[in-house]
């Protein structure tokens, strides 16, 4: 677990478990694309101990406006229902709203287009970087930015990937959506201007035979990740798709693979030394036709 969490795994051992506190939902966005030593994922700083982890994919809370109108392409919220395996429609469409949402605003890629078949171009311009700033301060909504634009959510480039619940002990709980996307040709991933600290494009095979090692946590260079290894850095459902990344054969074969919707609940057990473990039951399988390197 990150340091951060140890105090709150501390008392709720020492005091014996109690209610959780409410899981906030939440919608994250694992970015993929090819590079020369095989996917390569965005991964960002995440400063104030988040739930989601001090190093993660792009994501965040879902918000009321994300019930706005929105133009829309792509399966209905009625089929991301079923995708997602939950009953409320509505539900499933805040989900996926949060999640495009949210990938725009940290990252400035856009799954949006004038229709079902075309994709926006170039929004790292100055211009995009003030209307990010203006949606990530609540100054616009993000329907009315895209219908004043002509545009419509892609939603049919998303990929749903599994459902992660924070541990009981946190004091900040999300039940997170996990999505994952291509990065679009003509698009580039950025740093929002003010608010980011540190991201990177980085292969998930090499994070993965480095996960012992300090390098990741070095590189963002921060006070709670450097020195601290993988799993002291960020949350299980992280390090989880990570694994699964480095097993598949490409973005393309990833983002095909065919997965049965699935909730994980990391639980609380005593580690060696000072430190507390999370422990997980997780699918060993391959996604995307590799070998498998779960655990």
């Amino acid at each position: 677990m990150p340091p951060s969490q140890d105090g709150a795994a501390e008392s709720w051992v020492a005091h014996g478990a109690r209610t959780p506190r409410a899981a906030r939902p939440a919608s994250s966005v694992v970015l993929v694309r090819d590079g020369t030593d095989g996917v390569e994922t965005y991964l960002g700083y995440r400063p104030g101990a988040s739930p989601l982890g001090s190093i993660a994919f792009p994501g965040g809370s879902v918000e009321p406006e994300d019930d706005d109108p929105v133009p829309w392409f792509g399966p209905s919220p009625g089929d991301w229902a079923r995708r997602l395996d939950v009953l409320d429609h509505k539900e499933a469409r805040r989900h996926v709203v949060a999640a495009l949402r949210e990938l725009f605003e940290e990252t400035g890629v856009l799954l949006a287009g004038a229709d079902g078949l075309s994709i926006v171009e170039n929004c790292s311009s100055a211009e995009w970087m003030s209307i990010r700033e203006a949606l990530a301060g609540q100054d616009i909504g993000f329907g009315r930015l895209l219908a004043q634009r002509g545009l419509g959510l892609r939603t049919d480039l998303l990929r749903p990937l599994s459902r992660w619940v924070s541990p009981d002990f946190a004091h900040r709980r999300f039940d997170t959506r996990y999505f994952a996307a291509a990065l679009p040709v003509n698009q580039r991933a950025t740093l929002l201007r003010g608010k980011g600290v540190w991201a990177r494009w980085l292969a998930a095979g090499e994070l993965v035979r480095e996960r012992e090692t300090t390098a990741l946590g070095d590189a963002a260079g921060q006070e709670d990740t450097v020195g601290l290894p993988l799993s002291r850095t960020t949350v299980p459902a992280v390090e989880f798709t990570l694994e699964k990344l480095a097993t598949t054969r490409g973005a393309v074969a990833y983002l095909s693979h065919r997965r049965e919707p699935r909730c994980y609940r990391p639980q609380l057990v005593a580690g060696s030394g000072p430190h507390w473990r999370l422990e997980v039951d997780l699918a060993a399988a391959s996604e995307g036709g590799g070998a498998a390197r779960g655990r």
